[in-house]
């Protein structure tokens, strides 16, 4: 197989000996060939396949000649926006937009566009009209149906439908990819690759589909949100691919678009394959006089060792992209790789993380899944653990301890997240007591999201109670190795169903703990998650209960800012939200309240009141000038 950087160039081809590419790849990330890029994974997998790939890294879409730097191709384009949405790559919460881009060379903001896989698209079919289209990556995947979109606060079309493609893919794409590619080799239309797991395609003919769900009408989900609710939890509840059944979404004009059931998950063997391919492991050298693509650094010593989730979080969208079922490497395949990275020139010692969406997740969470999938209306960790649910940490316990043993390796960290409610389901803490003495850099992060019970069940996360019993557990595990180390919680504030009361619960908790995040997410309503789904329409699609959903933006800054209620920036926030959820009470100088009355630098009268809790006349108790200013000091050296 071929060594060394896809084509960039018609002279990279000509050195190559390619006259013509099968696959031209236009990407909106810069061209990093290595296995955390999804661009890297599908362009390897397909030239392992025998076609030949080349690579067009954020053309100017304002320019449609930048798409014609490679030529047409032989067998069609592939588009990807990016590893992440573009529009989260460019937007905050707030909508604001982003200052740097990791993903793009020097962190440069502003190389792609906004819906970078409509755009380029489209710009595609301007030049090439009847080359095949596909498109594929997070944001395809995530919009394959119609679905809300925060940042235009619509409910879009399917993007298969605004892109002009001809065909999406969604999951992960390895076999899919390859099942089109070799369609499309044997001289079949574009047009007629209707039968591919892990598909998306358009059509006017029922006929090509058979034991299909039919959903709710574009027109219907965008007219009524309780039925947009009821159709993305059809959607959720079809996304394994041993019991899902094609999903039919009707458009104007007699259009439909047709899902097809996801592809099967990878064995072993064949994860081990793909992260075996001969990837360069960096960005594209012509990158380097522009300082580099930033977001190499948090990947290029990490070693992926799962894929999938089981955890069910409602804010995220695994079960939509990756899948509910676990699909891990090979111990040997994983220590292949890490041989690679510890001779590196920039190797320090130190493996980042050793994971994937969940790291302590090493095999399906029941044996069921291994050939009838998972429950389609049951979670395996919420409400509570599934009493099928098989904890077992060995395996990954092992992987770890001989990655320790390899030669110029100091430490082996973990941070691609632990799901502590498994954990705590361990009966045996051998692994638990290992992380905690081998795999932690100080501070382990871990994300109990809300300390809520309310709040907490509406996103899918454990009772508060087993997060205590978590950090019970790991304080007593280092304080029995002698080790000072430390948890940092990632908590959310405005979550649907979250009210002024749950953050003013969450702020006494931190008080109580004596922690201020310095880091707070507000929720952010990305693309097919059941948390967005409640933040649109108003109601739990699990249940189509109503929910409580903060949308004002004042209110939501108000509970952001009672997470970090010790800021002085964010003092009057915090005193509206305590107002308003009725708890003056910690307003004032107990040890139980979160701020001081406001105008504590006055001495007038009023003040002295606030502060003592009664009448304060200046000619009875301070006496004179002198008591007075030391009454005052007294009171700013308390503030």
């Amino acid at each position: 197989m071929a060594e060394g950087f896809l084509p960039i160039s018609r002279d990279d081809m000509e050195k190559q000996g390619i006259k013509q590419l099968d696959f031209i790849y236009v990407i909106g990330d810069a061209y990093v060939d290595h296995p955390s890029f999804g661009h890297a994974i599908i362009s390897r997998v397909l030239q392992a396949n025998g076609y030949s790939v080349g690579i067009i890294s954020q053309p100017d879409w304002k320019d449609k000649s930048s798409i014609s730097i490679l030529g047409e191709p032989r067998l069609g384009f592939l588009v990807m926006s990016g590893n992440m949405d573009s529009m989260v790559n460019h937007y905050s919460v707030s909508k604001k937009r982003r200052e740097a881009d990791a993903f793009t060379p020097g962190g440069i903001m502003g190389k792609r566009p906004d819906y970078a896989a409509v755009v380029y698209c489209n710009l595609i079919r301007q030049t090439y009209r009847k080359t095949p289209v596909i498109v594929g990556g997070i944001e395809a995947s995530l919009r394959r149906l119609a679905h809300y979109d925060y940042w235009s606060n619509k409910v879009k079309r399917s993007l298969l439908l605004d892109s002009g493609a001809d065909l999406l893919l969604y999951g992960m794409g390895e076999r899919s990819v390859v099942e089109v590619a070799d369609a499309l080799n044997s001289g079949i239309d574009i047009k007629d690759i209707t039968f591919v797991r892990g598909s998306v395609f358009k059509t006017k003919d029922l006929s090509v589909a058979y034991d299909y769900i039919m959903l709710p009408s574009y027109d219907e989900i965008r007219q009524d949100k309780k039925v947009y609710a009821k159709s993305f939890y059809t959607q959720y509840v079809n996304t394994d691919p041993f019991s899902a059944k094609p999903l039919i979404e009707p458009y104007p004009n007699g259009m439909y678009v047709v899902q097809n059931i996801p592809s099967l998950p990878l064995t072993q063997s064949e994860m081990d394959r793909v992260y075996g391919l001969p990837y360069m492991r960096d960005y594209h050298p012509s990158y380097e006089a522009l300082g580099g693509v930033p977001a190499i650094k948090e990947i290029k010593f990490s070693l992926t060792s799962n894929r999938g989730c089981f955890g069910g979080c409602s804010f995220c969208a695994l079960t939509f992209h990756q899948g509910r079922i676990i699909q891990t490497r090979s111990h040997e395949s994983i220590i292949e790789e890490a041989k690679k990275i510890i001779w590196d020139k920039d190797f320090k010692g130190y493996i980042h993380d050793v994971g994937g969406p969940t790291a302590n997740f090493r095999h399906t969470s029941c044996e069921k899944q291994k050939t009838k999938g998972v429950c389609p209306n049951k979670q395996c960790l919420f409400p509570k653990p599934c009493k099928n649910l098989y904890v077992d940490h060995s395996d990954y316990l092992e992987l770890l301890r001989k990655l320790r043993a390899l030669p110029n390796v100091k430490k082996v960290f973990i941070r691609s997240g632990i799901r502590f409610d498994y954990l705590m389901e361990d009966r045996d803490d051998t692994f638990f007591r290992e992380m905690v003495k081998h795999h932690i850099s100080g501070q382990l992060k871990v994300a109990p999201e809300h300390i809520s019970d309310n709040v907490l069940r509406l996103l899918g996360k454990p009772a508060n109670n087993v997060y205590e019993a978590f950090i019970k557990k790991y304080k007593s595990l280092n304080s029995e190795l002698g080790l000072k180390q430390y948890v940092v919680p990632y908590l959310m504030s405005s979550h649907p169903g979250s009210t002024m009361k749950d953050a003013v619960i969450l702020a006494e908790y931190l008080r109580d703990l004596g922690y201020m995040p310095e880091q707070v997410q507000d929720f952010y309503p990305t693309p097919s998650t059941i948390s967005t789904c409640m933040y649109y329409t108003g109601y739990d699609p699990r249940t189509m209960e109503r929910v409580y959903v903060p949308v004002n933006p004042h209110e939501k800054a108000m509970q952001r800012a009672l997470i970090q209620y010790r800021n002085p920036k964010n003092y009057d926030l915090v005193y509206e939200a305590l107002i308003t959820a009725g708890r003056e009470d910690l307003i004032g100088f107990g040890p139980k309240c979160l701020i001081r009355p406001r105008n504590l630098h006055k001495s007038n009268k009023s003040t002295m009141l606030n502060i003592h809790g009664k009448t304060t006349h200046n000619n009875k108790e301070a006496g004179n000038k002198g008591k007075k200013k030391k009454t005052i000091r007294n009171i700013h050296k308390k503030k």
